[in-house]
């Protein structure tokens, strides 16, 4: 694949113009300001262009490998890693009290994007040891904080939750490992994890598990499940590592994509662990470290779609194939640049659309992690979680979807170089179809979405995010070529509410028709809520070539990209409304032995 760019003047459009953080972080972090950020972010984007984009391909190759029971990472790997430590960036959005910058989450959110488009399986590694410090600073004891988080946030350590077992999948509720008392306040678990990202390697002294298990006397059920502390090598009272834990990785998974990430089976034999928050709240607890999961997994979708974008963009201006049937547009040449020919143009303006779209969804997103962490008032910080539970689903879920469709298209741009390996492009593509997978699935987003947080609040958790598309539409402040923008926007919004209660009469009648409807729901609310953001990016970009600025060409291609997603992608939602109007029966009519001859 072509040397990767880093988006930077995209990600700067979204941060400063359209989501206004330079002032979000006068609120919250006043030493953050716009010049600050954009030094943090070109020295990040440096090194995530020259040390770990050169090393995607080769870890691809090379994998990782099990050797006398201890992973071992694709060269470059753990010298990558050292360097990132030494370089401050595991401590960047993590507590000053226990060693971190104490700079918001949202910016680590965003330096992960970097980090995850230059090379998405080395920065899993780094990834879930955020999760593990974030739900220890949420949930742990002051002893556990001051044991786990000083070495956690310099990167001496990483971390990862070990959550399901090979007949679990996703109803955790079925896990059997064990978790006995000691009688020293410790525990003994007992059991075998599957699908553990980042479980072993040889990046980092210590790695801390972060495991669901069963206390002998617990309730069945999700109900029975308590978390718990468990690391791959003891921590001795002044903090310096003791004896070998009884967990190790029994192997490693054959994977599809993301070779240079070890997914491990972890056998616990008696590991020792310690309680992590109350008992039997463990599922509970978990959610902390799997909604920034799940946000990570978003980040996922938009690098793969970046990533494929940049190299299919590249490839169609140098490829010459064909003439263009308006003229030649290279006439002194054998050919045109396939640039040139309409279908080639659908397919990268899909993945400008979509790839610039996802990237608005995921900025929003982070901006109410910071308002639901810091805001001056209870009532500031509930409504921004009321919309980050909405909006968690919808990003995890449509973004990843998305972002494999923009990987599968940027292939389809190369024709058949891109089902050949050394264009990279197919390793794209191969590393991406996991994102719609893990951290759930698509369609455990969609019932969590539609089942859990709309129907169960009568829809009010939706207030939020439709006010939101009201407010714009209802703006006397909006350009007249925003009417049609305005007008399709109002649409949807009376049809969204509509769409709801329709589901949620049948539902009433028939409850296979929550599941039946969530998926297309889902990806219907997501290209609302793109076409929101979407909206306001052409609002952003009239107000600037108002202003004569000197980057005319930049924000047309914003007005170019908001007309076409406006015209050619958002009217899918013309489909989706009709699937979930077609109701459960299509799907459960034909009984299960009928599908096979």
């Amino acid at each position: 694949m072509s040397k990767i760019k880093l988006p930077l003047r995209d990600i700067e459009f979204a941060l400063f113009e359209l989501f206004h953080f330079e002032e979000h972080y006068a609120d919250y972090c006043p030493s953050l300001d716009r010049s600050l950020t954009k030094a943090l972010l070109n020295e990040s984007a440096r090194f995530c262009e020259d040390i770990l984009a050169p090393l995607s391909a080769s870890g691809d190759t090379e994998g990782c490998r099990l050797v006398d029971g201890e992973v071992i990472t694709p060269a470059g790997f753990k010298t990558a890693y050292q360097q990132y430590c030494d370089a401050g960036w595991p401590s960047l959005a993590r507590s000053a009290e226990f060693g971190g910058q104490g700079l918001p989450q949202s910016l680590g959110i965003v330096m992960n994007e970097l980090s995850a488009t230059a090379n998405y399986a080395w920065t899993m590694y780094p990834g879930l040891s955020q999760g593990a410090m974030h739900t220890i600073e949420s949930h742990g004891s002051d002893f556990q904080k001051q044991t786990y988080l000083p070495a956690l946030i310099s990167g001496e350590w990483t971390g990862t939750m070990c959550l399901t077992e090979a007949h679990c999948g996703t109803d955790l509720g079925l896990l059997k490992t064990k978790a006995t008392p000691v009688g020293d306040g410790s525990f003994s678990l007992t059991g075998t994890k599957i699908f553990i990202s980042s479980g072993d390697h040889d990046l980092a002294q210590n790695i801390v598990h972060i495991v669901l298990a069963r206390l002998p006397d617990a309730p069945a059920g999700t109900k029975g499940i308590s978390l718990f502390i468990v690391p791959k090598f003891t921590v001795n009272a002044d903090g310096s590592l003791g004896a070998r834990n009884g967990v190790s990785c029994g192997s490693l998974e054959h994977k599809m994509g993301i070779h240079g990430n070890a997914t491990c089976v972890l056998n616990f034999d008696g590991a020792v662990g310690t309680l992590l928050g109350e008992a039997n709240k463990g599922l509970h607890l978990m959610f902390t470290f799997m909604n920034l999961a799940r946000l990570g997994a978003a980040l996922q979708g938009i690098a793969h779609a970046e990533s494929g974008f940049q190299a299919a963009l590249n490839y169609s201006r140098e490829r010459l194939q064909g003439r263009s049937l308006s003229g030649a547009k290279n006439p002194t040449g054998v050919a045109d640049p396939i640039i040139s020919h309409p279908d080639v143009r659908r397919m990268l303006m899909t993945q400008k659309a979509l790839s610039e779209g996802m990237r608005m969804m995921a900025y929003f997103a982070a901006k109410r992690v910071d308002i639901a962490q810091h805001a001056a008032t209870p009532e500031k910080r509930q409504m921004a979680q009321d919309m980050l539970s909405v909006v968690t689903p919808i990003a995890k879920g449509f973004i990843t979807e998305l972002g494999f469709e923009s990987a599968s298209l940027a292939l389809q741009c190369f024709g058949g170089h891109g089902y050949i390996k050394e264009w990279g492009v197919e390793q794209n593509l191969r590393d991406c179809r996991i994102a719609s997978l893990y951290e759930g699935t698509t369609g455990v987003q969609a019932l969590d979405l539609l089942g859990r947080k709309i129907l169960l609040s009568d829809g009010k958790l939706m207030d939020g995010f439709t006010k939101c598309i009201q407010h714009f539409c209802q703006d006397p402040t909006n350009a007249p070529e925003l009417s049609p923008y305005a007008d399709s926007l109002t649409r949807l919004h009376t049809e969204w509410l509509g769409v709801t209660q329709h589901i949620g009469a049948l539902a009433q009648q028939n409850p296979d028709e929550v599941g039946a409807a969530s998926v297309d729901y889902l990806m219907y609310c997501g290209y609302i809520f793109m076409g929101y953001l979407w909206a306001r990016a052409a609002k952003t970009a009239l107000a600037a070539l108002a202003t004569s600025s000197d980057e005319q060409d930049f924000y047309r291609a914003k007005l170019a990209t908001a007309r076409f997603y406006f015209e050619r992608i958002l009217p899918r939602t013309l489909t989706l409304v009709a699937t979930i109007k077609s109701g459960a029966n299509n799907l459960m009519e034909l009984p299960a032995e009928q599908f096979a001859f």
